[in-house]
């Protein structure tokens, strides 16, 4: 069935409007801008306390995680991703905040002292140094400088045009330099609070497949995948390696089912194919017999200005 809402509520959910951690990162496809309108549509038992278990796959920047943590009493909370850098930058929160806080500290003063110039030529001087260690990381997901390469990692999301994340097919990072004059590279009271937030927290790095052994009938899982393309040249895929295409949503949607037959309560989040073809029912047949929401959102990663602006985008629950 689909189904839509006004976006209006009556209890707020965006992380930004009470205390509590917030995403470090910018991230492609962020959740911030759709937290009130997610709010929404979150199950009656997460609210009402009968869900103390939370589980994201595809964490990205997190956005939908702080502010379920924030607000309700999940007693455990499990994420993963396969962006080796990102859980990197999480288990490092998680288990050296302190040390990445002096790190970054470090490398904002020394940003801050540079002329115009020389923030330019030192930013791409910590791109090079950053993609020249990213391998060390790959598959076991620590190493011993760890707080160094995610500070650098921040550093590159502060200062990098637009900060976004973005790498190649080599998975370097490729992001130009965005000419800020004195970016904030340093939230130490943010970094605090992430850091309690993943204290509860199992983090890992695997698809998302990986959350199977800990979700059971007391769960709320959230699942942001990479977004399908709406279109031929629309590409929402940039933060991995490997490409998510329509087999691996395939393969998403028939472990949904799986989840949903386990008893937990589900969201997965994807872009709508009818903003191009309203004919497109991919996700309407992947999801039959669930409910299929659609929310506006307001996307500006499009090179083409004249398509930037709103869209739909689909919420899909089993509730």
């Amino acid at each position: 069935m689909t189904r839509s809402y006004p976006t209006q509520l009556a209890f707020p959910f965006s992380h930004n409007r009470g205390p509590g951690a917030r995403p470090f990162l910018k991230w492609a496809g962020g959740k911030g801008q759709l937290l009130d309108q997610i709010g929404r549509h979150l199950p009656a038992e997460l609210r009402e306390g009968r869900i103390t278990k939370y589980a994201e796959p595809f964490i990205g920047g997190g956005a939908v995680f702080f502010s379920i943590a924030n607000r309700f009493g999940v007693r455990e909370r499990f994420i993963s991703d396969m962006n080796e850098d990102l859980i990197l930058a999480y288990r490092t929160i998680q288990q050296q905040v302190e040390a990445l806080i002096d790190r970054l500290d470090g490398i904002q003063r020394q940003y801050y002292g540079l002329m115009p110039g020389g923030q330019k030529q030192f930013y791409y001087e910590v791109r090079e140094t950053f993609n020249q260690g990213r391998g060390a990381s790959a598959g076991n997901v620590w190493r011993r400088d760890a707080s160094l390469h995610v500070a650098r990692l921040i550093f590159l999301n502060r200062t990098c045009f637009n900060g976004l994340y973005r790498v190649n097919s080599r998975g370097d990072f490729n992001v130009p330099f965005g000419n800020y004059r004195k970016p904030r590279i340093c939230d130490a009271p943010n970094l605090r609070s992430v850091s309690h937030s993943f204290q509860k927290a199992e983090i890992h790095f695997g698809d998302f497949t990986a959350c199977k052994g800990f979700v059971d009938e007391t769960t709320f899982v959230y699942l942001d995948p990479p977004y399908r393309p709406i279109s031929r040249t629309a590409s929402f895929n940039s933060y991995y390696k490997n490409p998510f295409d329509d087999a691996e949503q395939r393969r998403l949607a028939g472990f949904y089912h799986e989840l949903g037959s386990a008893g937990a309560r589900l969201m997965l989040s994807n872009s709508d194919p009818h903003n191009e073809d309203p004919q497109d029912m991919f996700f309407e047949e992947l999801y039959s017999g669930f409910s299929i929401h659609r929310v506006v959102a307001s996307r500006r990663i499009n090179s083409n200005a004249a398509k930037r602006g709103p869209v739909t985008e689909l919420l899909i629950t089993n509730y």
